[in-house]
């Protein structure tokens, strides 16, 4: 933990006066709470999705032989362990997680839209792509699996957020120190 930022970055300084440095902005801090609240909740659902669908669902598709049937399940345990991995980056304020984070909100946009498409009427892989978290977007959650990962990468890649991981640079700074005070 030799990059983590102090517990400040969810603090938000009172009105009228300037945020420390490496504090997140009241409505930031706000949105990171959600975010880390959320990924975890949405993990814990598509994880026992996935585990009722592979273990107990017509008989466990893993203990029936018919893996190919199992490709919805085990899209949908993919994307909880996804979940799982960008919540870090939600709760824990370092540079390392920061980086998982966004990589892993990445792979979670790519693989949503790509399997959303898949799972369009009409797509000669929808048969074989079954019931899964990301099928047409994210409709059996709401359409969060499309516009969470979205909103977490909007909000990881900030530059208020940056500067609290210590990725950006601060306005006349080097990454995550605060900028030296100009003279009066």
């Amino acid at each position: 933990m030799a990059h983590a930022v102090p517990d400040q970055p969810h603090t938000a300084a009172p009105p009228g006066a300037a945020a420390p440095e490496g504090a997140l902005p009241a409505l930031a801090a706000a949105a990171g709470y959600v975010l880390g609240v959320s990924y975890p909740v949405l993990a814990l659902s598509t994880g026992v999705r996935a585990a009722y669908q592979l273990v107990v669902k017509d008989g466990g598709l893993l203990f029936t032989g018919r893996l190919a049937d199992s490709l919805g399940p085990l899209l949908t345990a993919a994307a909880a362990a996804l979940y799982l991995v960008a919540a870090v980056g939600f709760v824990r304020r370092s540079r390392r997680a920061w980086r998982v984070s966004v990589a892993a909100l990445a792979i979670e946009t790519a693989c949503v839209v790509a399997v959303g498409t898949l799972t369009l009427p009409g797509m000669p892989a929808r048969a074989v792509i079954g019931g899964t978290v990301w099928r047409l977007y994210g409709i059996d959650y709401g359409f969060f699996p499309l516009f969470q990962p979205i909103l977490g990468l909007i909000w990881l890649l900030w530059p208020v957020t940056r500067r609290a991981y210590g990725i950006a640079r601060s306005p006349g700074g080097q990454a995550g120190v605060p900028a030296p005070e100009a003279p009066a």
